[in-house]
């Protein structure tokens, strides 16, 4: 893919987002278009925010001795593009350009290994439960900006691209959100979420 800098971009990597290179990632196969985002949630250990344990997840730096938990995941490698905390701070581990391991194995709108062409953001929180304003509007002028430099068409939960093994975000995440903001743009969010509950 070209490298470009232009409007919130510096090549990949997005102006104003806090940056922390993740070994975890690697070329995109020739010709990927990258046309979704994927929205996740996280938090380690479960429920517990703030701590900077996703920060070290991703950059392979986790103490797996640290916490019980941590004993269940030991040795995992992988990564997002994005993570936006509950206070709205977004962190970038991954060039945009580049493959971030996120998705795992994944299926969506006729295609599998949805880390070939898309872009994962993390949201800090648990499974089902409710996310923070800060975060939606850290998370729709993300979308925006994505929207700018690639031909983004889709929006997507982990749920929905891994319905047998993920259930994030979760029933606690507000997709009606994104699909006002986002009315208009063409982009296509799973069918059933965009009604507000």
């Amino acid at each position: 893919m070209a490298t470009r800098s232009s409007g919130p971009w510096r090549g990949g990597w997005l102006a104003g987002a806090r940056r922390l290179p993740s070994p975890n990632e690697g070329e995109r196969p020739a010709g990927a278009q990258v046309d979704l985002i994927v929205v996740h949630s996280i938090s380690l250990p479960p429920g517990s925010y703030g701590g900077g344990q996703v920060q070290r997840l991703f950059t392979n730096r986790l103490d797996w001795d640290a916490h019980p938990y941590f004993a269940q995941i030991a040795g995992l490698q992988v990564s997002s593009h994005f993570f936006i905390e509950r206070t709205g701070l977004v962190w970038q581990f991954v060039d945009a350009e580049r493959r971030a391991w996120h998705a795992g194995r994944s299926h969506y709108r006729g295609r599998d290994n949805c880390n070939d062409d898309s872009v994962g953001i993390e949201l800090e929180g648990l499974e089902g439960l409710r996310f923070e304003p800060a975060q939606y509007a850290a998370l729709l002028r993300l979308c925006r900006a994505l929207m700018q430099r690639f031909p983004i068409r889709f929006i997507a939960g982990h749920e929905h691209i891994a319905p047998q093994r993920k259930g994030d975000p979760g029933s606690g995440f507000e997709w009606h959100r994104l699909w006002r903001a986002l009315a208009g743009s063409g982009v296509l969010l799973p069918p059933g979420t965009a009604a507000r509950p």
